[in-house]
C-alpha cells in the first residue's frame, strides 16, 4: 500500500480573554493548500477539546486545569496522531508533517455457497415514553456554550457476520437550524471505547430542527463487522452547528434507564470515556448471516 505524506501549516496565536487562554490556528493541506476539516484537537483528560471547522480553523479554549507542559493532540482519520506541548504552540510557524497510516483492510473470505442474509436490528429501536433524554448540553456549558467534539453512543453486541446498512436514533429535542456529526466505530477495551475500527470520515447533517427518527445511510462505506468483533461502540460526535436562535441550547436523544451501563459519553476529544446507566434509542440496521 502506498504511503502518502501530508503537510499542514499551523498559524498559532495565544489570546487572553476574560482570564481564559485560547489557542487559535488553521490546519491546511500543504500539497494543495486545502483546509483540513473536522480534525480532532484536545488535551487528554482536561475537558479541553475541539475540532477544526470546514475551513480548517479552530479555537482551543484552555481552562485552569491546563499547564504549559501539557500536550495538545491532533488526530484525524487515516493519519498518524501528532502531539505538541502547549508552551510551544504559540511559537510555531513552520510546517508540520503528517504521515498517512498504512491501513490494513480486514480479510473477507468469499464463500461460493449461497448464504441467506437476514435483516437485523442491533440496539434499541423503541423510543419509549419519551420522558428520558440523553442531552448533549451539560452543566459544563452553562457559561461556555461549546459542544464541539462531544460524543454520545452505545455498545452493541455483534453475534453474526453483518453488513451495516444504516444508523438510526430518535431526536427528542433540537434547537438547531443545522447540526453536523461524525459517526465513529470503536473497539471496546477494558469496558470502554478504544481504537477506531472504521477508517472513514463519516459526516452527516441534521437540518431545520428535525425531530423524530433520523437515519444515517452507511451503505456507501461498506462497513462489515464479523462475529469475532463481539462488542463494538458506535458514537456520534458533534463537529459543527448553527443555532436557530441566540438562545438555542438543547439537542437530545430519547433514552430509557438501564442497569447494564452500555451507553458511553465524553465531553471533549481526548477525554476519558464515561459509562451511563441509559439505553439510547439508537440502533443499527444490518444484513447478517
Amino acid at each position: 500500500m502506498k504511503v502518502f505524506l501530508l503537510t499542514t501549516t499551523l498559524f498559532f496565536s495565544l489570546i487572553v480573554y476574560s482570564q481564559e487562554k485560547i489557542l487559535s490556528g488553521r490546519i491546511l493541506n500543504f500539497e494543495n493548500k486545502a483546509p483540513l476539516a473536522y480534525v480532532n484537537i484536545g488535551i487528554k483528560n482536561k475537558t479541553v477539546g475541539t475540532v477544526s471547522n470546514k475551513n480548517g480553523l479552530f479555537n482551543l479554549a484552555l481552562n485552569n486545569k491546563v499547564t504549559p507542559k501539557d500536550t495538545v493532540v491532533f488526530s484525524h482519520v487515516g493519519f498518524k496522531t501528532e502531539k505538541y506541548i502547549v508552551s510551544d504552540l504559540d511559537k510555531m510557524s513552520t510546517s508540520i508533517l503528517l504521515q498517512s497510516k498504512n491501513i490494513e483492510l480486514a480479510e473477507i473470505i468469499v464463500n461460493s455457497n449461497k448464504v441467506k442474509l437476514k435483516a437485523k436490528k442491533i440496539g434499541r429501536s423503541s423510543k419509549g415514553l419519551g420522558l428520558l433524554h440523553s442531552n448533549f448540553y451539560s452543566y459544563y456549558e452553562k457559561d461556555v456554550d461549546d459542544r464541539l467534539s462531544k460524543e454520545r453512543g452505545m455498545k452493541f453486541k455483534i453475534r453474526r457476520n453483518c453488513n451495516i446498512k444504516d444508523l438510526n436514533f430518535n431526536i427528542s429535542s433540537n434547537d438547531f437550524k443545522s447540526l453536523k456529526f461524525r459517526v465513529n466505530f470503536y473497539n471496546i477495551k477494558d469496558g470502554v471505547p478504544s481504537d477506531l475500527i472504521v477508517q472513514e470520515n463519516i459526516v452527516f447533517e441534521i437540518k431545520d430542527n428535525f425531530l423524530g427518527w433520523f437515519t444515517v445511510d452507511l451503505e456507501p462505506y461498506e462497513i462489515y463487522l464479523n462475529e469475532e468483533t463481539e462488542d463494538v461502540a458506535v458514537t456520534i460526535q458533534w463537529i459543527e452547528s448553527v443555532k436557530d436562535t441566540e438562545n438555542s441550547k438543547f439537542f437530545s436523544i430519547s433514552t430509557a434507564s438501564s442497569p447494564t451501563h452500555t451507553a458511553y459519553y465524553r465531553e471533549k476529544a481526548m477525554d476519558n470515556w464515561n459509562k451511563s446507566g441509559q439505553n439510547l434509542s439508537f440502533y443499527l440496521n444490518a444484513m447478517c448471516e
